[in-house]
This record gives C-alpha cells, structure tokens and sequence, in this order.
C-alpha cells in the first residue's frame, strides 16, 4: 500500500521493534475506509487510539517472534530462520504469556513486557537480535573438500572478517574459526567448490535489551541445530515464568540468577 511523505516521515518516528506492527495496523486501518493511500491524518487518529486508556493493552499478545527479510531473497542468507521462526511461535502460542503477564504486572501492559525473540538469516543481523531477550542468527561453517584450490583468491577477498588465508606455501585454505562469522560467503565465492559447507545450524543470543541500560546479548557457545534451538527457546520460557515479577525483563533475570541456558 502507498504512503504519503508525510505519513511515511511520521511512522518512522516510531521505535523500530514495534514499527512494522504499528505499519500494518495503520495499513489495516486505512483500507477500512477505503483509502488506497496512508495520510498523515490516518497516523494521527490510529495514534490517538491507540495511546488512549488500554488502547495499548489491546494490542498487546505476550511476546512477538519477527524475523528479517532474508526470506524475501536476501543475497546474504546463509540458513533461513522461516520454518524455525514457525515452530518457535507455536511454542509461545502454548505459553500464554499474555495470562501470564496479566497475572504478574501490575498496571497496564505496555509493548516493553512483551518477551522478544528476533531472528536472522545471515550475520548482517538487520532485524537486530542481539537487543532482545532471545536472538537467534542463520549460520553456515564452511569447511575444506577433496578439491584442489586454484588459488584464485575468490574467498580472501570476499570475507570481510580476515577469517581466510592464502598461501601458495600451503595446499588449502587456512580458516580461522576465532574470526569467522560463519556467513557462508566465501562456499558461494569458491569456484572450485574446494570451500564447501561443514556444518549449518544457528547462533543463538539471550539477554539483548535497549532502554535506561541497554546491554547486547550474550552469545550461547556453539552451532545450534534447529531442535537444539527450540530446546533453548523451552528452558528460556521456563527460567523466564519461574522468575519474573512484575513484568521484570529476561537479560535481569539472567544477570541475578547468574544462570547460562545450555542446550
């Protein structure tokens, strides 16, 4: 749907972690008019509602599961989150955080009780995981086939973390595990497929928060396969449930009970 520049410059005043929420919402209320273009004026009046007395509250369902536009054709996916991101909703569709919410905060609910999973396809991170409670990032480990290297350098060049080295002294690519951020750019980039894929799986992140003190997440060690990830997403819910009080965020629930998730 079009947006007027002006409509357009106002939604983007909106913080970016409920943006896309609020978008549609708009959206949504426009075409109940029978608009087919967003004005500023349809900003404003969806905003005064919504910040009205429990206006909020009503938009509120507990958590929120968003992912990047990897899955939209994204040249830089390195393993899609889709399926994975589907099977962690269901899981917090069995939780009822928002039951759960209601009975432990007193006040209303705003958006910054909701618990937050953010999910990428690639290191680049465009949706941001690691400032929310669990995020989780699409990884591929490249590793070194039967095929002899060319020496064409495709791989050196691609990596933007120095993770690759090239020597005509040695018979192979040197990957440097330290450095590596697992994107998979330098598989697609090696024309003799001597670089190939080792292992594919997920990083996962806990504990990212913005606010009065904001603090990036912390990285669980290791490559996660997609039911390792849903196993961490469980025991996350289950620490999270045992402890909040009064819509207390999970990076402080991590930080007293001094507590790492293992899968």
């Amino acid at each position: 749907m079009k947006w007027s520049r002006k409509a357009d410059d106002e939604i983007k005043k909106v913080p970016f972690f409920v943006r896309k929420k609020v978008k549609k919402k708009v959206e949504s209320f426009a075409v109940q008019k029978g608009k087919t273009l967003v004005g500023l004026s349809d900003v404003t009046e969806l905003k005064k509602k919504f910040l009205s007395r429990g206006g909020m509250e009503k938009e509120i369902k507990g958590y929120e599961v968003s992912t990047c536009f990897g899955s939209s054709g994204c040249p830089n996916t390195a393993n899609s989150c889709t399926r994975l991101a589907a099977d962690i909703e269901i899981i917090f569709e069995k939780e009822n955080l928002l039951a759960f919410l209601k009975a432990n905060v007193s006040g209303d609910l705003k958006f910054h009780h909701e618990f937050r999973v953010v999910l990428a396809d690639c290191p680049n991170a465009c949706s941001r995981p690691q400032i929310v409670d669990i995020g989780i990032i699409g990884a591929i480990f490249p590793g070194i086939c039967d095929e002899p290297c060319t020496f064409c350098g495709n791989c050196v060049d691609v990596c933007d973390e120095n993770a690759i080295t090239l020597d005509k002294g040695d018979v192979i690519p040197l990957i440097g595990d330290e450095h590596c951020l697992m994107c998979g750019k330098c598989i697609t980039a090696c024309p003799g497929g001597t670089l190939q894929q080792k292992e594919k799986g997920f990083r996962v992140m806990l504990g990212g928060r913005l606010g009065r003190h904001p603090r990036l997440a912390m990285e669980v060690v290791g490559l996660h396969t997609h039911d390792d990830v849903l196993h961490i997403v469980q025991s996350c819910l289950k620490l999270y449930k045992k402890n909040s009080k009064n819509g207390q965020r999970f990076s402080h629930i991590l930080s007293s009970v001094g507590q790492v998730i293992r899968n």
